[in-house]
């Protein structure tokens, strides 16, 4: 049992470790040399644990996944502001995130294929939250599904123009504005019958790694 911990443990290391280089190099310019060498490994060390770079890659983006996880049918509309607003305080892992989907558009990137899944997921479960907030038809008219994509541009987006300016850009304002659009435009969206704002100052609950 204790092997096994200290197994567990070392991968998480690693994984921690490939994010960094991802991040600073890209995932073709990230090697599994490096990434063993910041965590104290050879290379064949490190294939102890991650036989190749895909093995890895992919790894990476499911914990990355997994340390957002919020359990199936627990998201609301406020919950989606309250996670940009905890994206903008890590920035290494928005930054990593945001590289590793850029290049997965190429053909035959590791991670199109996990990006392609995702995202459907993704659009899924946003057009179920905008139902459970707003029923079959938006205040502007749209169904669920025609506003889930807008929803996922919005917030990839402003990830991106953060991280190159984040100086200039309130990603976490920007999107409660887009959120705003989204509702009738009076207060907070989502507000109920006797106005009340959501409280964006809720955080999910999140597996830590």
């Amino acid at each position: 049992m204790a092997a096994r911990a200290r197994s567990e443990e070392r991968r998480a290391e690693i994984l921690r470790a490939a994010f960094e280089v991802i991040a600073e190099r890209g995932y073709r310019g990230a090697s599994l040399g490096a990434v063993a060498e910041r965590v104290g490994l050879t290379q064949q060390g490190l294939l102890h644990y991650f036989p190749t770079k895909e093995a890895l890659l992919v790894a990476v983006l499911e914990a990355r996944d997994q340390w957002d996880a919020v359990p199936r049918g627990e998201w609301r509309l406020d919950l989606l502001g309250s996670l940009v607003e905890y994206n903008a305080m890590r920035p290494g892992i928005v930054q990593t995130f945001s590289a590793l989907l850029g290049e997965s558009v190429t053909d035959g990137h590791p991670a199109r294929a996990f990006f392609t899944k995702r995202y459907e997921a993704v659009r899924a479960n946003f057009a179920a939250v905008l139902r459970a907030e707003y029923g079959d038809r938006l205040p502007g008219g749209l169904t669920p599904e025609a506003a889930a994509p807008l929803m996922v541009a919005a917030m990839d987006g402003l990830q991106y123009q953060w991280l190159l300016a984040p100086d200039a850009v309130d990603m976490p304002g920007a999107f409660r504005d887009f959120l705003r659009l989204l509702g009738t435009g009076e207060g907070s969206p989502g507000a109920g019958e006797g106005g009340d704002d959501l409280d964006l100052d809720q955080r999910p609950r999140r597996d830590e790694p």
